[in-house]
């Protein structure tokens, strides 16, 4: 089990950074937050996988894979537009 977390983790730092290299434009985000949103990423494409029947949470295969990086480019760029509108409101 202690595995499984840390494979999820890895893969979810690789989801992270691919988000952000798909996701057109800058994003004004941290390195860890993007990581973080990576890791949230594969455990949604993991969750949703595991859903359809395609394996376990842990167990990120091509769609689960897909899933997650189409889930961390989401959550990448709503974190960043958020971040945008509010370094915008501090000016």
């Amino acid at each position: 089990m202690l595995f499984d977390i840390l494979g999820l983790i890895v893969v979810g730092l690789i989801i992270g950074a691919l988000a952000r290299l798909i996701l057109p434009g800058k994003q004004s985000i941290s390195i860890v937050a993007t990581l973080a949103l990576g890791v949230l990423g594969a455990l949604i494409g993991g969750f949703i996988a595991s859903l359809i029947g395609t394996g376990d949470i842990f167990e990120l295969n091509v769609l689960g894979f897909v899933l997650a990086v189409v889930a961390a480019i989401v959550l990448v760029g709503a974190y960043a537009g958020m971040a945008g509108r509010s370094n915008r409101a501090v000016r």
